[in-house]
């Protein structure tokens, strides 16, 4: 690898034989300065969705174990304004009729349930048309759209963005999120909230399930719990063989939609063969595919929207094209929420490409990366504000113009290997320091005052009669200098020098000798 240059690899989707590899080169200009080259547009935006879908899944993460519609309703439009900065969120319920929508939650600006929209008739209003035909809408001109009742609230309230999101399952619309924002909406985010609706779906679709077996348990003997993930598939996949091994253990509601939606993907393929692992670290779905008349190619397409959401999970999704081409194999594999595949660390970058990079990195090093406040957990970060609000055990990623923290116990660069972050990791909960370079020594008053004056552009024999000492004496505190840095230049000693904050830097940098 050449000096100055680092690559980060991110593995998002594996093939038989071939690693389909996105990856991106941060490009180090002299003395340290990071750049971002050539980063192409779909892997920005495959960044800000995978961003989002962690967001959304934090949001999905929440609605584990609630049966209570109107519960579950909140805590998603409770965690948009919160996660994404909305002004408001509301979801509405169909009711049993499908002739009206009723509003059962609102966060934000407007919390209280009554009012004129408390219940909207199908097909009245952008709710309502939203309800009836199932077309998700994002607009960021929300006072210019003819079917605004109130342009004037509008204006007031200074609402520019409005993304409306129906939430159907099997044909069959349950009820509609709407999110309202005083910042304009990215058309991502209709993808971001495609993600997090098909939860919300599954998740109230159960819950209203649940209250219609609830009052027919008052008048009957209760009926057993809600069916196993097998018995879901088996409803789905109805002209497919499902094979199940081991034993069923209750899932989380993000677990079991991604398990339900690949489900869904492949009761519209010819599947021929589908096998439930419930092993003892993850749960593993199995099927093979046959291609037909089609090029593996389209078939692998099919599962393109769930290889992000797998990943947000700790989990992969491998797609197999056998050698004769006329089969696919899809294997998803997701560990257990409560399963920890290695030792835990919390990932806190100020950018979301390298919060990606260091997610996928600590994957292939077998750690679990978790949200908990644990201070003997370490964090990888480079974030100083970060360093300064936590007592835990920093792992600094040399990613900036400035020097590693006092606090940080490891520094790492970013051609690190998964290897080598399993050892980091390893040694500072050891309690031991990790690719910390010793301090260079400080420079004296009188090398300071030289290496500012250095700075300025003076040359020795400048420097020497503004001193009033010998340009020997000069060039005798400089080799003093570059001994004291470990560097080699002079051009080395005065970045060293502003770095480290013993001289001020009132010129651009010089150029790389």
């Amino acid at each position: 690898m050449e000096q100055g240059t680092a690559f980060v690899y991110l593995n998002i989707q594996r093939e038989t034989g071939n690693y389909a590899s996105i990856h991106y080169d941060l490009i180090m200009r002299p003395y340290g300065t990071l750049l971002m080259s050539e980063l192409a547009t779909d892997f920005l935006d495959s960044t800000r969705l995978l961003f989002g879908l962690q967001q959304g899944n934090d949001i999905a993460q929440s609605l584990s174990g609630c049966l209570e519609p109107e519960a579950i309703a909140h805590r998603v439009t409770e965690g948009l304004v919160q996660k994404f900065g909305c002004a408001f969120a509301r979801i509405w319920i169909v009711e049993p009729d499908f002739k009206m929508l009723r509003l059962v939650a609102s966060s934000g600006m407007y919390t209280r349930l009554d009012g004129s929209f408390a219940r909207v008739p199908m097909g009245a209003f952008k709710v309502g048309k939203i309800a009836q035909h199932c077309i998700p809408f994002l607009s960021n001109h929300l006072a210019e759209e003819t079917w605004v009742k109130d342009r004037d609230w509008a204006i007031a309230h200074n609402i520019r963005g409005f993304a409306g999101y129906p939430l159907t399952a099997a044909g069959k619309v349950v009820g509609v999120l709407a999110v309202f924002s005083q910042q304009a909406m990215e058309p991502e985010f209709l993808e971001i909230l495609q993600g997090l609706c098909t939860t919300v779906t599954v998740a109230l679709e159960t819950a209203l399930q649940h209250q219609q077996e609830k009052q027919l348990w008052q008048v009957s003997s209760p009926s057993s719990a809600a069916a196993p993930l097998s018995e879901q598939l088996a409803t789905l996949l109805h002209n497919t063989r499902l094979v199940l091994l081991g034993t069923e253990r209750p899932l989380t509601t993000s677990l079991t939609c991604l398990f339900l939606r690949s489900a869904e993907i492949l009761s519209q393929l010819p599947c021929v063969y589908c096998r439930l692992n419930y092993g003892t670290e993850q749960i593993s779905l199995e099927a093979m595919v046959s291609t037909g008349d089609q090029q593996p190619e389209d078939q692998i397409a099919n599962f393109s929207e769930l290889v992000l959401t797998a990943s947000c999970l700790g989990g992969d999704l491998q797609i197999h094209t056998s050698d004769n081409q006329g089969m696919v194999q899809v294997l998803l594999n997701v560990p257990y929420p409560n399963c920890r595949l290695g030792s835990r660390l919390r990932i806190a970058c100020r950018s979301s490409i390298l919060q990606l990079a260091f997610t996928h990195l600590a994957s292939l090093a077998g750690l679990t990366v978790c949200l908990s406040d644990d201070r003997s957990i370490p964090v990888i970060t480079d974030d100083l504000t970060h360093v300064q609000a936590t007592n835990s055990p920093i792992l600094w990623i040399n990613a900036a113009e400035q020097a590693a923290p006092k606090q940080a116990k490891a520094k790492l660069e970013l051609s690190i290997s998964p290897e080598q972050l399993q050892d980091a990791i390893a040694t500072v909960i050891r309690g031991e320091e990790w690719g910390i370079e010793p301090q260079p020594q400080k420079l004296s008053d009188r090398e300071q005052e030289i290496m500012a004056l250095l700075v300025q552009g003076l040359r020795d024999r400048d420097i020497a009669n503004r001193l009033i000492i010998s340009e020997s004496t000069v060039k005798f505190h400089m080799n003093n200098v570059l001994a004291k840095l470990k560097v080699r230049t002079r051009y080395q000693a005065i970045y060293q020098a502003i770095l480290n904050g013993w001289v001020a830097q009132s010129l651009p940098p010089y150029p790389n000798q």
